[in-house]
């Protein structure tokens, strides 16, 4: 080690650093680690976890040579982990991208940035020429400032007008934010850091901290030394780091959780530990969640999860009792089996016992990234920029008023589309570029052979926007180099709110540039304006467009009104909200206990949990939260993906301490990378008996979707559970052997977050046997090959552009529009003949002309539509005669037989569902058509309609009791003993 090398300590092999116990305030260490004496030092904040520690950048000769904490800052008290002060060093790795490359003869070569962008240009307009704006796609990461998420929603939602975004924020923390949006109506964590100064308990649920959040982790295990130390129950089928040190550790089966946190809940209201008064005031939902978690007794509880009854008792009586509590989760909930319903019951525990808002209490649903609570606070993932619900019109006015772009123009005609519905589109044909800025979905993402063979089809073009050539990179059409952290000047939101700046201290290399100028480039070679006819994104500087973003968040629950880049710069983070009212930030939310949940201000209406079904406004209404916490309840369901006979073992993947995410930084510095080489598979001490395993043998596991081949840790593991972490793909691989964790990954994601259930899925291990002349696995072999079938697929771009150009298209919205259209004209037909024959009613009857006035009314609303877009009536009309046939009787019998007049109410409500059902998908098509004509008249449609089935419901309703119930004269069909009883498309 260079004499000039400094370092307060060796985080390799002491991670958490010594112990200053206390209790209240936590004590100041300054960590440091540099190569030489810097010549000044520059404020920054670390990006290796979602953690936010604050750090100031060494700088000498325009270089960087170390870092250090910053004692004043909020969050880390000037401590650091071995990442933070270790994977700095890959800013200066020589494999750094530094030039724009294009994809020609199949192979990327060098260019410039005029020719990369101009061909990116090039590409976006020729596919909205044939395709519309929903040709293009945007995934995005959870590294970015929040300045160039903000100007990346603007591209891709005013720009582009599409609802094509998303992050890989979605693999790590769509749930954090669902859940919150559930419980409290927003995103943002209730909790703070400081809470872990005053709690009595800490209750941490499928979150390794000591491994994803070493700073934070070294800030507990401080307490725990300290004077009145807290009690700590950990929640976790691997007994990790944290496990070992808790007061009680429960192990469910990996894909319990609901069951067990049901579990723990049944206990609350068993033994009366609910705070009622609290619960009364301001909760709603408590009896449907009483009502499910009654059916969870411990002894149901042990029998699925595993965890031992008095474990369990334990467990809630600590909870139940503590004066204070706070909750934190994270991936081995958030990727695990039913991870939303999971995540609302940790909040529910908390609601339950009125521990939110006050000083040692709270939640804190964790994020994975550095800046992941930007992506999700700018609208570049799943969200609407300041927490906005796209169901309500208000909220979407204010965006497209602040963006000057017309509200018809703002895409909400449905949530933002995720990751795996993208990679559908892909499939299909109806995506053809995606661009990728950050994020290294080769690896990262789960099924990995599918994911290869999307991004390398010859018809996708693929642009990539990072700072090494990854996985990912290697693939694309388009590689444009991006500046990193310490190469440009951003700020970005911790996981408790806390605001840092990072100010530029070196300059990018080569010709390198930030990600908010590349965006912004995209958007002034587009031509994208706003309404007044000028340029759509006016900005130049991150200030000014944090200034716009301060616009954008004001009277939102993220209000960053009060915040400049002036007050960030010198001191600590701040914590949002920040307003005039509270100019220094807020520490925690919700003491008062008034929660985001009026219907007027909400970011979402909520879901059933359970089939993941978006309410409606009126649902949301019905539940009457108005300004109080919702408890969601749902019941326990087995995983997607059981173990069986074939695949006995369950699958689990996550973080190792030393590894972020796929290794594009921490792969590439030294001490890090020597720290943690290779993956392994860790399996239990009786697993590894049963299968003649020795520690460090290599293996292969193996599940339905693939295998890879690693050695074995035998030990602090359930049985039956396996474990593999995450961050390896083949950048770096000098072997022929499989050891991406994805391999082997389900392809399932949660019904609410759509985040993908990687903790989950069953595999088996194989003895590692090398087969004479062959190898026994062929990921890496298949990741080269993708690679060359890009090259040689992509050869001659202009004959791909010219076989695009040569296979003809056929939009199906013409098809769909005629097929309603047809199917109101046979409405009317219904309404004059089928119903007055089949139905004697007087009372009906006197109806049919409201009815049909009504059906005439859409049909000529519809028409100008229907001419405009010149639907093709014939294939609606062939459908529509078929269900049409199918549902009615044809009989020409006039008998007046009350079980067939009821029937042929019924029939009439199928048939009024299945034009209802085709209006449903013309409303986000008008909308995304950008035609308030079509709009108009589709919702007028839905009006009508609406009644209508109100209407025939009504005449059901009346009809059934006295039919079904009272014995009348029986049909010859009936007598004779025929199976036909509905009256359906008899002969």
């Amino acid at each position: 080690m260079s004499e000039r090398v400094y370092e307060s300590r060796d985080s390799i092999k002491d991670i958490w650093g010594l112990r200053t116990p206390y209790k209240h305030e936590w004590p100041t260490r300054c960590d440091t680690h540099v190569t030489d004496t810097p010549d000044h030092w520059v404020q920054s904040a670390c990006v290796l976890c979602s953690n936010g520690c604050g750090l100031d950048i060494g700088v000498k000769d325009g270089k960087m040579i170390g870092v250090r904490g910053r004692i004043v800052d909020r969050v880390n008290k000037g401590r650091l982990g071995p990442k933070g002060l270790h994977a700095w060093s890959s800013i200066n790795h020589p494999d750094r991208l530094k030039y724009p490359f294009i994809r020609r003869n199949g192979k990327l070569e060098r260019a410039s940035w005029d020719e990369a962008m101009s061909l990116v240009v090039e590409k976006a307009q020729d596919i909205r020429s044939r395709l519309s704006n929903h040709g293009i796609g945007f995934y995005t990461t959870g590294q970015l400032f929040l300045e160039e998420y903000y100007v990346l929603a603007m591209v891709g939602k005013a720009g582009l007008n599409t609802l094509h975004m998303d992050g890989n924020t979605r693999l790590c923390t769509a749930t954090a934010a669902a859940s919150m949006r559930e419980s409290f109506g927003s995103d943002g964590q209730p909790g703070s850091y400081t809470d872990i100064d005053f709690t009595d308990c800490l209750f941490l649920v499928g979150h390794n901290m000591a491994h994803t959040q070493t700073v934070l982790w070294s800030r507990i295990l401080d307490r725990l030394e300290g004077p009145s130390p807290p009690k700590l129950i950990v929640v976790d089928p691997r007994v990790s780091d944290t496990a070992k040190k808790a007061t009680i550790h429960l192990a469910p089966k990996v894909g319990t959780n609901v069951a067990l946190l049901n579990g723990l809940q049944y206990l609350l209201f068993k033994n009366g530990w609910i705070d009622e008064e609290y619960v009364a005031k301001h909760v709603v939902g408590l009896e449907d969640l009483r009502k499910v978690v009654s059916q969870y007794p411990p002894e149901h509880v042990e029998r699925i999860t595993g965890v031992p009854i008095s474990q369990l008792k334990e467990a809630a009586e600590i909870i139940g009792t503590t004066p204070s509590l706070l909750s934190t989760a994270l991936q081995g909930v958030y990727q695990s089996n039913q991870a939303t319903p999971a995540a609302c019951q940790i909040n529910n525990i908390n609601l339950l016992r009125g521990m939110i808002g006050k000083a040692g209490s709270g939640i804190l649903q964790m994020n994975g990234q550095p800046t992941a609570q930007n992506n999700r606070e700018t609208g570049c993932d799943g969200e609407y920029p300041g927490f906005r619900n796209f169901q309500n019109k208000k909220h979407m006015r204010e965006i497209a008023d602040l963006w000057n772009i017309d509200l018809i123009r703002m895409p909400h005609w449905n949530e933002p589309t995720h990751i795996q519905n993208m990679l559908t589109f892909i499939e299909n044909g109806s995506i053809e570029m995606f661009w990728v800025s950050g994020t290294n979905p080769l690896v990262s993402l789960p099924n990995l052979h599918r994911v290869r063979n999307l991004l390398t089809r010859p018809d996708l073009f693929v642009v990539v926007q990072d700072i090494f050539l990854t996985e990912t990179a290697a693939i694309a059409d388009v590689v444009l180099p991006a500046a990193q952290w310490g190469e440009k000047t951003g700020c970005f939101t911790n996981v408790d709110r806390t605001v840092h700046i990072s100010h530029k201290a070196v300059a990018p290399p080569g010709e390198a540039r930030a990600d908010m100028d590349i965006f912004l480039d995209f958007s002034r070679r587009m031509g994208f304006r706003n309404k007044h006819g000028k340029p759509l994104i006016p900005y130049t500087t991150p200030e000014e467009i944090f200034n716009a973003w301060k616009q954008m968040s004001a009277g939102r629950p993220l209000d960053c009104s009060a915040m400049t880049y002036e007050k960030l710069t010198g001191g600590s983070g701040i914590q949002w909200p920040c307003t005039k009212e509270a100019p220094n930030g807020t520490e925690r939310l919700f003491s008062d206990g008034k929660f985001y949940t009026d219907t007027d201000y909400c970011e979402s209406y909520g879901h059933d949990l359970e089939t993941g079904i978006p309410y409606t406004k009126a649902q949301y209404d019905a539940i009457n939260p108005a300004g109080r916490a919702i408890l969601k309840s749902a019941h326990y369901m087995p995983s997607f993906e059981e173990p069986n006979e074939q695949f006995p073992l369950r699958l689990s993947t996550g973080r190792n301490v030393f590894q972020f995410h796929t290794r594009t930084k921490t792969g590439r510095a030294k001490r890090l990378q020597e720290a943690y080489p290779e993956p392994i598979v860790q399996i239990s001490e009786r697993d590894a008996q049963s299968l003649q395993l020795t520690d460090g043998e290599m293996v292969v596991v193996r599940s339905r979707r693939g295998s890879v081949e690693l050695p074995v840790k035998i030990g602090e593991i359930n049985k039956g559970h396996v474990f593999i972490p995450f961050h390896f793909g083949y950048f770096d691989s000098n072997n022929e052997r499989a050891r991406a964790a994805n391999e082997l990954t389900i392809e399932q994601w949660d019904t609410v977050s759509k985040q993908p259930t990687f903790k989950s899925g069953a595999v088996r291990i194989e003895k590692c046997v090398q087969k004479e002349g062959g190898k026994q696995n062929h990921a890496p072999e298949e990741y080269n090959n993708a690679v060359k079938n890009v090259e040689k697929s992509k050869r001659n771009a202009e004959s791909v552009s010219k076989s695009a150009e040569q296979a003809p298209r056929v939009r199906r919205l013409e098809l769909w529009l005629g097929a309603t259209y047809e199917a109101l004209g046979m409405l009317i037909d219904i309404y004059k003949i089928l119903i007055p024959r089949l139905v004697h009613d007087l009372e009906v009857q006197s109806g049919l002309d409201i009815m049909q006035r009504l059906t005439n009314d859409s049909l000529e609303r519809l028409k100008p539509t229907v001419d405009k877009y010149s639907g093709s009536r014939q294939y609606g009309r062939n459908v529509a005669t078929r269900l049409r046939d199918a549902a009615f009787l044809t009989t020409e019998d006039d008998k007046n037989d009350p079980y067939e007049a009821l029937a042929a109410l019924q029939s009439l409500d199928l048939f009024l569902t299945y034009i209802e059902g085709h209006l449903t998908a013309l409303l986000p098509t008008s909308q995304a058509l950008w035609d308030s004509g079509f709009v108009d008249a589709v919702v007028s449609a839905q009006s009508n309609i609406q009644r209508q089935k109100a209407w025939t419901s009504k005449h059901i309703k009346v009809k059934s009791p006295q039919t079904l119930l009272v014995p009348n004269a029986a049909p010859e069909d009936l007598l004779g003993g025929s199976p036909s009883l509905s009256g359906y498309s008899r002969s």
